[in-house]
C-alpha cells in the first residue's frame, strides 16, 4: 500500500467535506477533485502521446536507477542497476547466482564469488577449474569483447539499449486511470488493456516512466533517480583479473 502525503490527504478530506455539504444543500449528485490539478498535464493526453512524451523524457535523462525482474529467453534476471551515458554498475541475479556488473565505456567487468565460477565451468571436483575459480573469486574479471557473455551482459549496463527495449507497450494503447508510485502521482497507460503491458508515468515534473509491467508476465521494473548522475570508477589492478580471450565456459 502506497502512503499518501499528509498535505494531499488533508486536501482530499476537505474536498470530501465540501462535496458532502453541496450534496446536502442542493441535492446534487456530488463532486470530485481534478486529478490533474498541479500536474505536468500529460494525464489529459491520449495514451500514444503519453508514451511518446515519456520515451522522450527518458531518452534525455543523464542517469537513472532500474530495479526489478526481467524474463528473457526462459530465464529470470533480477536487476538492480545504475545507468548513465558512460556505462553502468549494479547487481544481477540469475538462477540463484548473483554477480556484479561494471561497464565504463567499452570495458566490461564481471565480479562474482568462486561458487559462481565453479558453476559456470560445471566442475567443482577439485580440478584445475576449481583453482581458476578461486583465482577469480571476488575479483573484477575483464570480459573479452569477443566472448558471448560480453554481448549478453553489456546490454544490462547500457541505458539506451535497455530503455529502447523496455519502454514499449504492445497492441492498442489506452489510459487506465490515475495512480501513485512511491508517493508520486502517475497516469497509467496500457497495451491491449494490460495484456500488452502497463506503464506508470509521472505526473510530477518531467513525465518519466516509474513502473513497468511487461507484456506476458515478462517481468516488472521500477525506475527512479532520474537525472541524478554518478561516477563510474575503474577497479584497481589488484582487484582485476584479465582472463584472456574467453571466460571459463561462458
Amino acid at each position: 500500500m502506497t502512503a499518501i502525503p499528509q498535505g494531499r490527504a488533508r486536501r482530499a478530506v476537505l474536498v470530501s467535506a465540501i462535496c458532502a455539504l453541496v450534496v446536502t444543500g442542493t441535492g446534487l449528485t456530488g463532486c470530485s477533485e481534478d486529478p490533474d490539478e498541479g500536474t505536468n498535464g500529460v494525464g489529459k493526453l491520449p495514451a500514444d502521446q503519453i508514451q511518446s512524451r515519456t520515451r522522450a523524457a527518458a531518452g534525455s535523462a543523464d542517469a537513472l536507477r532500474l530495479s526489478g525482474n526481467v524474463v528473457t529467453s526462459g530465464r529470470t534476471y533480477k536487476l538492480d542497476m545504475r545507468l548513465n551515458s558512460d556505462g553502468g554498475s549494479g547487481s544481477v541475479t540469475a538462477e540463484g547466482a548473483t554477480f556484479q556488473l561494471l561497464r565504463i565505456g567499452k570495458e566490461l567487468y564481471l565480479k562474482a564469488d568462486a561458487d559462481f565460477w565453479t558453476q559456470e565451468d560445471g566442475k567443482g571436483d577439485g580440478s584445475d577449474s576449481d583453482a581458476a575459480a578461486d583465482k577469480l573469486d571476488g575479483k573484477y574479471v575483464k570480459v573479452p569483447s569477443g566472448d558471448p557473455a560480453y554481448k549478453k551482459f553489456s546490454g544490462f549496463t547500457d541505458k539506451d539499449v535497455l530503455l529502447d527495449g523496455l519502454l514499449t507497450l504492445h497492441g492498442s494503447l489506452d489510459t487506465d486511470g490515475h495512480h501513485e508510485q512511491a508517493g508520486t502521482r502517475t497516469i497509467r497507460i496500457t497495451g491491449d488493456k494490460g495484456d500488452g503491458g502497463t506503464l506508470d508515468v509521472s505526473l510530477e515534473g518531467k513525465p518519466y516512466p516509474l513502473r513497468l509491467a511487461r507484456a506476458g508476465g515478462a517481468g516488472t521494473l521500477t525506475f527512479s533517480a532520474w537525472g541524478k548522475n554518478f561516477s563510474l570508477t575503474e577497479p584497481g589492478k589488484d582487484e582485476t583479473v584479465d582472463y584472456g580471450k574467453q571466460l571459463p565456459t561462458s
